[in-house]
């Protein structure tokens, strides 16, 4: 029933006001503002991801977003520049940078300002 509709992925966060800050000036995507409760990213590839304000929140324990790059090192350097932080993890040996590279393609994950987790994975 659904296999020829379009959908579109969407998550929550605390402050819609931090996160629109974040995704439009950190990360330099293109947001459109809905109203004062709904954002959406215009993410590459034509992959509308509406962002919505949700009152009783917590954040995401897993990834909600993948951004692959060319060159996993200079996306790390050019977000670390701009104040991104990059999460370590216990699970994964993580070089200097938190880039994870001995399985699969190179990872490096961070945060959004409500703690939902996104990263950087380099394209194969």
């Amino acid at each position: 029933m659904l296999e020829n509709t379009e959908a579109f992925s969407g998550f929550a966060v605390d402050d819609l006001g931090k996160a629109r800050k974040f995704y439009g000036e950190t990360l330099g995507l293109r947001t459109r503002d809905e109203n004062d409760l709904l954002m959406t990213l215009e993410l590459a590839g034509d992959r509308p991801t509406l962002v919505y304000e949700k009152p009783d929140f917590t954040p995401a324990t897993y990834t909600i977003l993948n951004f692959q790059v060319g060159d996993i090192d200079e996306a790390v350097d050019e977000l670390a520049a701009r104040g991104v932080s990059f999460e370590a993890y216990e699970a994964f040996e993580q070089d200097e940078k938190g880039i994870f590279r001995d399985e699969g393609p190179p990872i490096a994950w961070f945060t959004d300002p409500a703690g939902n987790i996104l990263a950087v994975i380099e394209q194969s």
